[in-house]
Protein backbone atom coordinates (compact mmCIF):
# COMPACT_ATOMS: atom_id res chain seq x y z
CA UNK A 1 0.00 0.00 0.00
CA UNK A 2 1.48 3.34 -1.02
CA UNK A 3 1.60 6.47 1.13
CA UNK A 4 -1.39 8.14 -0.53
CA UNK A 5 -3.54 5.10 0.29
CA UNK A 6 -2.36 4.95 3.90
CA UNK A 7 -2.74 8.72 4.31
CA UNK A 8 -5.76 9.59 2.15
CA UNK A 9 -7.11 13.15 1.84
CA UNK A 10 -9.87 13.79 4.38
CA UNK A 11 -11.23 17.33 3.80
CA UNK A 12 -14.00 17.93 6.30
CA UNK A 13 -16.12 19.90 3.82
CA UNK A 14 -16.50 16.77 1.66
CA UNK A 15 -17.76 14.45 4.39
CA UNK A 16 -19.12 16.64 7.20
CA UNK A 17 -22.66 15.23 6.81
CA UNK A 18 -21.39 11.64 6.85
CA UNK A 19 -19.23 12.54 9.86
CA UNK A 20 -22.24 13.95 11.73
CA UNK A 21 -24.35 10.87 10.99
CA UNK A 22 -21.57 8.39 11.76
CA UNK A 23 -20.91 10.26 15.02
CA UNK A 24 -24.49 9.53 16.10
CA UNK A 25 -24.33 5.89 14.97
CA UNK A 26 -21.14 5.26 16.95
CA UNK A 27 -22.72 6.95 19.98
CA UNK A 28 -25.67 4.57 19.82
CA UNK A 29 -23.35 1.55 19.74
CA UNK A 30 -21.07 3.09 22.35
CA UNK A 31 -23.94 3.68 24.75
CA UNK A 32 -24.69 -0.04 24.67
CA UNK A 33 -21.09 -0.64 25.74
CA UNK A 34 -21.53 1.98 28.47
CA UNK A 35 -24.70 0.26 29.69
CA UNK A 36 -23.32 -3.30 29.82
CA UNK A 37 -19.60 -3.12 30.59
CA UNK A 38 -17.83 -2.50 33.93
CA UNK A 39 -17.04 1.15 34.53
CA UNK A 40 -13.26 1.39 34.10
CA UNK A 41 -11.31 4.46 35.14
CA UNK A 42 -11.52 7.54 32.92
CA UNK A 43 -14.33 5.93 30.88
CA UNK A 44 -11.96 3.45 29.23
CA UNK A 45 -14.67 0.82 29.45
CA UNK A 46 -16.86 2.74 26.99
CA UNK A 47 -14.39 3.21 24.14
CA UNK A 48 -14.25 1.52 20.74
CA UNK A 49 -11.16 0.01 19.10
CA UNK A 50 -9.73 0.09 15.59
CA UNK A 51 -9.76 -3.21 13.68
CA UNK A 52 -8.41 -4.29 10.27
CA UNK A 53 -11.85 -3.49 8.86
CA UNK A 54 -13.35 -0.75 11.03
CA UNK A 55 -14.26 -0.26 14.69
CA UNK A 56 -15.31 -2.72 17.38
CA UNK A 57 -16.75 -2.64 20.87
CA UNK A 58 -14.66 -5.70 21.75
CA UNK A 59 -16.38 -8.41 23.83
CA UNK A 60 -19.28 -7.26 26.02
CA UNK A 61 -21.28 -9.30 28.55
CA UNK A 62 -24.96 -10.16 28.29
CA UNK A 63 -27.22 -12.73 29.96
CA UNK A 64 -26.26 -15.61 27.65
CA UNK A 65 -22.53 -14.96 27.31
CA UNK A 66 -20.59 -12.29 25.45
CA UNK A 67 -21.12 -10.42 22.20
CA UNK A 68 -19.36 -7.91 19.97
CA UNK A 69 -20.54 -5.13 17.67
CA UNK A 70 -18.39 -4.27 14.65
CA UNK A 71 -18.49 -1.46 12.14
CA UNK A 72 -17.01 -2.74 8.87
CA UNK A 73 -15.88 0.20 6.71
CA UNK A 74 -14.60 -2.05 3.93
CA UNK A 75 -17.78 -4.06 3.37
CA UNK A 76 -19.93 -1.29 4.92
CA UNK A 77 -21.82 -3.53 7.28
CA UNK A 78 -22.69 -3.38 10.97
CA UNK A 79 -22.48 -6.83 12.55
CA UNK A 80 -23.46 -8.18 15.95
CA UNK A 81 -21.98 -11.56 16.88
CA UNK A 82 -22.53 -13.58 20.06
CA UNK A 83 -20.58 -16.34 21.78
CA UNK A 84 -23.49 -18.66 20.93
CA UNK A 85 -22.65 -18.32 17.26
CA UNK A 86 -25.62 -16.09 16.47
CA UNK A 87 -25.16 -13.15 14.11
CA UNK A 88 -27.21 -10.18 13.00
CA UNK A 89 -26.00 -7.74 10.34
CA UNK A 90 -27.26 -4.88 8.22
CA UNK A 91 -25.81 -2.64 5.56
CA UNK A 92 -24.32 0.76 6.31
CA UNK A 93 -26.17 2.97 3.85
CA UNK A 94 -27.71 6.43 3.99
CA UNK A 95 -30.40 6.23 6.68
CA UNK A 96 -31.61 8.43 9.50
CA UNK A 97 -30.27 8.12 13.00
CA UNK A 98 -33.78 7.15 14.11
CA UNK A 99 -33.88 4.32 11.55
CA UNK A 100 -30.39 3.11 12.53
CA UNK A 101 -31.37 3.14 16.20
CA UNK A 102 -34.52 1.12 15.54
CA UNK A 103 -32.75 -1.49 13.42
CA UNK A 104 -29.77 -1.84 15.72
CA UNK A 105 -31.77 -2.11 18.93
CA UNK A 106 -34.12 -4.56 17.18
CA UNK A 107 -31.14 -6.71 16.22
CA UNK A 108 -29.94 -6.74 19.83
CA UNK A 109 -33.37 -7.64 21.17
CA UNK A 110 -33.68 -10.51 18.67
CA UNK A 111 -30.49 -11.96 20.18
CA UNK A 112 -31.72 -11.60 23.75
CA UNK A 113 -29.49 -8.61 24.44
CA UNK A 114 -31.28 -6.02 26.52
CA UNK A 115 -29.43 -2.76 27.10
CA UNK A 116 -31.10 0.33 28.55
CA UNK A 117 -29.42 3.34 26.98
CA UNK A 118 -29.94 7.06 27.41
CA UNK A 119 -31.26 8.14 24.02
CA UNK A 120 -29.66 11.60 24.02
CA UNK A 121 -26.29 12.12 22.29
CA UNK A 122 -23.45 13.74 24.21
CA UNK A 123 -20.65 16.21 23.48
CA UNK A 124 -22.46 17.77 20.52
CA UNK A 125 -24.24 21.12 20.19
CA UNK A 126 -28.04 21.03 20.06
CA UNK A 127 -28.42 17.27 20.70
CA UNK A 128 -31.49 15.50 19.31
CA UNK A 129 -32.85 12.26 20.76
CA UNK A 130 -31.77 9.28 18.64
CA UNK A 131 -35.33 8.01 18.26
CA UNK A 132 -36.51 11.21 16.53
CA UNK A 133 -33.33 12.32 14.73
CA UNK A 134 -34.21 12.35 11.04
CA UNK A 135 -31.91 15.21 10.02
CA UNK A 136 -28.70 13.16 10.11
CA UNK A 137 -29.03 10.61 7.32
CA UNK A 138 -25.84 10.75 5.21
CA UNK A 139 -23.37 7.96 4.58
CA UNK A 140 -20.69 8.28 1.92
CA UNK A 141 -18.88 4.92 1.90
CA UNK A 142 -15.75 6.40 0.32
CA UNK A 143 -15.23 8.88 3.14
CA UNK A 144 -16.24 6.46 5.87
CA UNK A 145 -13.55 4.16 4.45
CA UNK A 146 -11.00 7.00 4.29
CA UNK A 147 -11.67 7.95 7.90
CA UNK A 148 -11.15 4.37 9.01
CA UNK A 149 -7.99 4.13 6.88
CA UNK A 150 -6.53 7.11 8.74
CA UNK A 151 -7.40 5.49 12.08
CA UNK A 152 -5.79 2.23 10.92
CA UNK A 153 -2.62 4.07 9.87
CA UNK A 154 -2.37 6.21 12.99
CA UNK A 155 -3.14 3.50 15.57
CA UNK A 156 0.20 1.61 15.32
CA UNK A 157 2.10 4.91 15.42
CA UNK A 158 0.35 5.90 18.63
CA UNK A 159 0.98 2.39 19.96
CA UNK A 160 4.70 2.87 19.27
CA UNK A 161 4.60 6.14 21.21
CA UNK A 162 2.67 4.48 24.04
CA UNK A 163 5.30 1.74 24.32
CA UNK A 164 7.89 4.20 25.65
CA UNK A 165 5.87 4.75 28.83
CA UNK A 166 5.77 2.24 31.69
CA UNK A 167 3.51 4.23 33.99
CA UNK A 168 -0.27 4.19 33.83
CA UNK A 169 -1.35 4.65 30.22
CA UNK A 170 -4.60 4.18 28.34
CA UNK A 171 -4.95 1.89 25.35
CA UNK A 172 -5.07 3.55 21.94
CA UNK A 173 -8.84 3.82 21.74
CA UNK A 174 -11.66 5.65 20.00
CA UNK A 175 -14.00 7.81 22.04
CA UNK A 176 -17.43 7.98 20.43
CA UNK A 177 -18.46 11.01 22.48
CA UNK A 178 -15.79 13.32 21.10
CA UNK A 179 -15.22 11.16 17.98
CA UNK A 180 -11.44 10.99 18.32
CA UNK A 181 -8.64 8.45 18.56
CA UNK A 182 -6.58 8.98 21.70
CA UNK A 183 -3.86 7.68 23.97
CA UNK A 184 -3.19 9.15 27.42
CA UNK A 185 -0.32 9.02 29.91
CA UNK A 186 -0.73 9.65 33.64
CA UNK A 187 1.70 10.90 36.27
CA UNK A 188 0.13 8.83 39.03
CA UNK A 189 -1.01 11.91 40.95
CA UNK A 190 -4.55 13.13 41.47
CA UNK A 191 -5.48 16.33 39.68
CA UNK A 192 -7.11 19.28 41.45
CA UNK A 193 -10.90 19.07 41.31
CA UNK A 194 -12.29 21.33 38.60
CA UNK A 195 -15.04 23.57 39.98
CA UNK A 196 -18.48 22.94 38.50
CA UNK A 197 -17.49 19.99 36.32
CA UNK A 198 -20.00 17.35 35.23
CA UNK A 199 -19.68 13.67 36.11
CA UNK A 200 -18.02 12.76 32.82
CA UNK A 201 -15.33 15.44 33.08
CA UNK A 202 -14.76 14.80 36.78
CA UNK A 203 -13.99 11.13 36.14
CA UNK A 204 -12.09 11.72 32.90
CA UNK A 205 -9.69 14.22 34.45
CA UNK A 206 -9.42 12.94 38.01
CA UNK A 207 -5.65 12.43 37.61
CA UNK A 208 -2.85 14.37 35.94
CA UNK A 209 -2.84 13.43 32.28
CA UNK A 210 -1.10 14.19 28.99
CA UNK A 211 -3.00 13.08 25.89
CA UNK A 212 -2.41 12.97 22.15
CA UNK A 213 -4.75 11.90 19.41
CA UNK A 214 -6.47 12.40 16.07
CA UNK A 215 -9.72 14.30 15.45
CA UNK A 216 -11.63 15.15 12.22
CA UNK A 217 -11.90 18.84 13.18
CA UNK A 218 -14.90 21.08 13.81
CA UNK A 219 -14.89 23.25 10.69
CA UNK A 220 -14.52 26.34 12.88
CA UNK A 221 -11.59 26.63 15.27
CA UNK A 222 -9.90 23.60 13.69
CA UNK A 223 -11.22 23.58 10.15
CA UNK A 224 -9.95 20.16 9.06
CA UNK A 225 -8.59 16.91 10.45
CA UNK A 226 -5.75 17.34 12.91
CA UNK A 227 -3.63 15.71 15.56
CA UNK A 228 -3.87 17.23 19.03
CA UNK A 229 -1.99 17.23 22.32
CA UNK A 230 -2.90 18.63 25.71
CA UNK A 231 -2.07 18.41 29.39
CA UNK A 232 -4.63 18.53 32.19
CA UNK A 233 -4.08 20.41 34.33
CA UNK A 234 -2.00 22.50 31.92
CA UNK A 235 1.30 23.57 33.51
CA UNK A 236 2.37 27.23 33.21
CA UNK A 237 4.47 27.82 30.11
CA UNK A 238 3.13 24.83 28.17
CA UNK A 239 1.47 26.92 25.47
CA UNK A 240 4.74 28.70 24.72
CA UNK A 241 6.84 25.55 24.49
CA UNK A 242 8.79 24.84 21.28
CA UNK A 243 7.43 21.63 19.78
CA UNK A 244 8.02 19.67 16.58
CA UNK A 245 7.42 19.64 13.71
CA UNK A 246 7.58 23.35 12.90
CA UNK A 247 3.99 23.48 11.61
CA UNK A 248 2.51 22.50 14.98
CA UNK A 249 0.68 25.32 16.78
CA UNK A 250 -1.21 26.09 19.99
CA UNK A 251 -4.85 27.23 20.03
CA UNK A 252 -5.87 28.99 23.25
CA UNK A 253 -9.56 28.41 22.48
CA UNK A 254 -8.97 24.70 22.91
CA UNK A 255 -5.96 24.82 25.27
CA UNK A 256 -4.26 22.32 22.98
CA UNK A 257 -1.45 21.97 20.49
CA UNK A 258 -2.48 20.93 16.98
CA UNK A 259 -0.75 19.56 13.90
CA UNK A 260 -2.91 19.51 10.81
CA UNK A 261 -3.41 16.10 9.25
CA UNK A 262 -2.61 17.45 5.76
CA UNK A 263 0.75 18.72 7.01
CA UNK A 264 1.56 15.21 8.19
CA UNK A 265 0.28 13.21 5.23
CA UNK A 266 2.06 15.47 2.69
CA UNK A 267 5.39 15.43 4.49
CA UNK A 268 8.32 13.26 3.45
CA UNK A 269 8.08 11.21 6.63
CA UNK A 270 4.56 11.26 8.13
CA UNK A 271 5.32 8.67 10.81
CA UNK A 272 8.41 10.53 12.06
CA UNK A 273 6.56 13.86 12.08
CA UNK A 274 3.67 12.43 14.07
CA UNK A 275 5.99 10.74 16.58
CA UNK A 276 7.92 13.99 16.95
CA UNK A 277 4.67 15.83 17.69
CA UNK A 278 3.66 13.24 20.28
CA UNK A 279 7.06 13.19 21.95
CA UNK A 280 7.86 16.91 22.03
CA UNK A 281 4.45 17.94 23.36
CA UNK A 282 4.75 15.25 26.00
CA UNK A 283 8.31 16.33 26.85
CA UNK A 284 7.19 19.92 27.32
CA UNK A 285 4.20 19.07 29.50
CA UNK A 286 5.94 16.41 31.60
CA UNK A 287 8.96 18.61 32.30
CA UNK A 288 6.91 21.68 33.18
CA UNK A 289 4.61 19.64 35.42
CA UNK A 290 7.62 17.99 37.12
CA UNK A 291 6.61 14.40 36.38
CA UNK A 292 8.98 11.72 37.68
CA UNK A 293 10.06 10.75 34.17
CA UNK A 294 12.84 8.37 35.22
CA UNK A 295 10.28 6.18 37.00
CA UNK A 296 7.56 6.52 34.34
CA UNK A 297 9.48 5.93 31.10
CA UNK A 298 11.75 3.37 29.51
CA UNK A 299 15.36 4.53 29.97
CA UNK A 300 15.98 5.24 26.30
CA UNK A 301 13.01 7.63 26.00
CA UNK A 302 13.03 9.95 28.99
CA UNK A 303 15.80 12.32 27.91
CA UNK A 304 15.13 13.25 24.31
CA UNK A 305 12.43 13.69 21.70
CA UNK A 306 12.06 11.70 18.52
CA UNK A 307 14.03 13.43 15.77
Amino acid sequence: MNQSQRWPPLPLAYWKDTYATLHMWTQIVGKVRLALCPNLNHWWGTALYVTPRGLTTSAMPYEKGIFEVRFDFIGHVLEVQTSLGETRAFRLVPRTVAAFYEEFMGALHSLGINAKVWEMPVEVPRPVRFTVDKSHASYDPEYAHRFWQVLATVTPILQTFRAGFIGKSSPVHFFWGSFDLAVSRFSGHRAPLRPGTDTITKEGYSHEVISVGFWPGDGEVIKDAAFYAYAAPEPPGFKDSPVQPAKAFYRPEKSEFFLMYDDVRLSRSPESDLLAFCQTTYDAAANLAHWNRVELERPATHTSAVA
